[in-house]
């Protein structure tokens, strides 16, 4: 029979909210957000790193929550595709520029493209279609071939640069 693994301590804040738990040195962090606080938003399409579907930020910087462990987030504030929401419930415009521009079909790559244009938005915020295209790169969709994601990103960029317009009238 084998030795118990030793557990290691962790905190993280994730979309707002701060969780200590003791984890395994093994456990990667989309299982953490997954299994442990069952945030299921972060999909696992791969395991490898190449589908894109784990996709949250960690801090200002989007990764592929596959790719890490629990442990190496510690300390550390995450985001998942549930914490894009406002707390009444209102969708991001990323969230409205999906559903009305129809960026999405099965939804399996979802989370992981509104996290990796949230990343796109928060760095450029009038970002051209190439650089839309080139963001999401790291994300694979099986379904829509890519041009309504595309649009519903523009969407969501011009929605933001309206909205920012309001507020410095």
């Amino acid at each position: 029979m084998s030795e118990p693994v030793a557990k290691v301590a962790i905190r993280v804040v994730v979309n707002g909210v701060a969780h200590e738990h003791s984890v395994e040195p093994r456990l990667l962090l989309v299982d953490l957000l997954r299994e442990v606080l069952r945030l299921t938003g972060t999909h696992v399409g791969c395991d490898t790193s190449s589908c894109g579907a784990c996709t949250v930020l960690l801090g200002e910087r989007c990764i592929k929550s596959c790719t890490m462990f629990a442990v190496q987030a510690d300390g550390q504030t995450i985001t998942t595709v549930e914490g894009l929401a406002a707390a009444d419930g209102t969708l991001h415009p990323l969230q409205r520029g999906f559903h009305e521009e129809h960026g999405l079909q099965c939804g399996y790559c979802t989370p992981g493209m509104l996290m990796a244009a949230v990343d796109l938005i928060n760095h450029n915020p009038q970002p051209d279609e190439r650089a839309i295209r080139r963001a999401i790169a790291g994300n694979i969709c099986r379904c829509t071939g890519y041009h309504n994601i595309v649009k519903a990103i523009q969407f969501a960029c011009a929605e933001l640069a309206r909205t920012k317009t309001r507020d410095t009238s």
